[in-house]
């Protein structure tokens, strides 16, 4: 399929006729490269600063991330909350209710943006010494997650209208408008940090000058739409029961994406605990996980779209297959993405470290090597939540994720990993998690559409 062909198939989709192969596949690539240009956001920091700052900004940058995880997380489970119930709305034909709720959906996301900006800005000494950041680096880190923070409103934004023109088939819009801002954040990071002599503080000023870009090229788009989703901004306001819906469906979806990462807390914490250059080593590894997880991703949202649209349409038959296939293409690129990253794990790391820094390398590659073929077992774990949440349940699976994968880490942490303080087993934890957890999660899915079928 050429260029051409593949974007203007995102324009408009209709997710409840023809192949899912085919559809599922042209929808998600895409959405694919939008996930992983929001992960350079922060990746094309960590790079700038390692190479042209200084090892120790590199170490503050990084030190953040799980919190940077943690929030962005959030608001991009509540941009998926937002896609489910558009998708559902769009399948059944409600076109009172899709204005509605894509109105009233904006509200939501931008408040939950400023208030976790808020937070951010209160909190950030106190959530990095939660993490034990090493004393050398946590003004750095402090200033550079208060600047970044100033951005978690766009952000919001953003993902709010992601989730819209995901849910109509549009995921070709995204794309060009992230490639316009990851551009222009690189430029940025290199101006900032080279030409004015700035660090962390350069490099998070540029990630949020580009994320107000990215959203405000998102909602111009929306309000120049012609379709169901178009958007008024003289008609945001709270519609009746819209709101509680979403917060029914999206709170539970950020609280999961962001358990991951309080889990993680736990795991940044015991990294901490170890010398210096582990924890610049595990900054630079850190990277990869976003990267994957992100690409991974893309069929997620395939997942819960396709699902919504075609729960609204009452196609129940291609609900159960939308699932079976976006969680093959899911496995399928972990596998081979964890296994390039095994084989060129160096060469990866290197983008993030100054050349005479071997020793940072050797210390992230200790990392890969465990987390290289794990990334595809969490494809049974994230894509049966993404189908769960496709169906309306977002509660259960909720439950589940805190128990599988965010008090089994805590308790691997302080037993397995306290008593042999290696890196290979702190993170064999996350292959084991995620197994437990997608028993489970599998269990719970089948369980709760066989009887949501009967009740409907």
């Amino acid at each position: 399929m050429n260029r051409k062909a593949l974007f203007a198939a995102g324009e408009s989709m209709d997710m409840t006729t023809g192949s899912l192969w085919k559809k599922i596949f042209v929808f998600s690539v895409p959405l694919m490269f939008s996930q992983v240009l929001q992960v350079l956001f922060n990746m094309a920091d960590v790079a700038v600063v390692g190479r042209f700052a200084s090892a120790r900004a590199l170490g503050a940058v990084g030190s953040t991330t799980i919190l940077v995880t943690l929030f962005t997380g959030f608001l991009i489970g509540m941009g998926s909350g937002v896609n489910v119930i558009t998708a559902q709305h769009l399948g059944a034909k409600e076109q009172r209710k899709t204005f509605e709720f894509n109105h009233t959906a904006l509200l939501v996301c931008l408040l939950t943006g400023l208030l976790i900006c808020a937070l951010c800005l209160l909190l950030a000494r106190f959530m990095l010494n939660l993490l034990n950041t090493k004393p050398e680096l946590i003004d750095g880190a402090v200033l550079y997650f208060r600047i970044y923070a100033l951005g978690m409103p766009a952000l919001a934004l953003f993902n709010y209208g992601n989730g819209v023109l995901s849910a109509n088939g549009d995921t070709s819009r995204p794309l060009i408008y992230l490639t316009i801002a990851g551009v222009a954040n690189v430029i940025l990071n290199l101006f900032f940090v080279i030409v004015c002599g700035m660090a962390e503080n350069g490099v998070a000023l540029a990630s949020i000058i580009t994320q107000y870009m990215s959203a405000a090229m998102i909602l111009w788009h929306m309000s120049r739409q012609h379709d169901d989703c178009r958007l008024s901004l003289k008609k945001v306001r709270f519609y009746k029961g819209h709101a509680r819906h979403l917060l029914g469906l999206g709170l539970p979806a950020g609280l999961q994406n962001a358990i991951f990462a309080i889990a993680n807390l736990f795991i940044q914490a015991g990294v901490n605990s170890l010398d210096t250059v582990m924890v610049e080593g595990n900054s630079a590894a850190a990277n990869a996980d976003a990267l994957i997880y992100n690409v991974m991703a893309a069929f997620y949202t395939a997942c819960s779209t396709f699902m919504g649209q075609n729960w609204g349409a009452k196609k129940q038959d291609r609900m159960l297959k939308s699932y079976a296939v976006s969680l093959i293409y899911s496995f399928l690129v972990g596998l081979l993405l964890g296994g390039l990253l095994y084989f060129f794990g160096e060469t990866f790391l290197r983008l993030f470290t100054q050349d005479h820094e071997t020793d940072v390398v050797q210390a992230g590659m200790q990392r890969i090597r465990i987390m290289g073929f794990s990334y595809c077992v969490s494809a049974f774990m994230d894509c049966t939540i993404a189908a769960s949440r496709g169906i309306g349940k977002s509660f259960g699976p909720t439950v589940i994720v805190i128990l599988g994968s965010c008090v089994f880490r805590v308790i691997w942490v302080y037993t397995i990993f306290a008593h042999f303080k290696t890196i290979p087993s702190l993170y064999l934890l996350y292959v084991f998690s995620w197994t437990i957890t997608a028993i489970a999660e599998i269990l719970f899915f089948l369980y709760s559409y066989r009887r949501t079928v009967r009740m409907n």
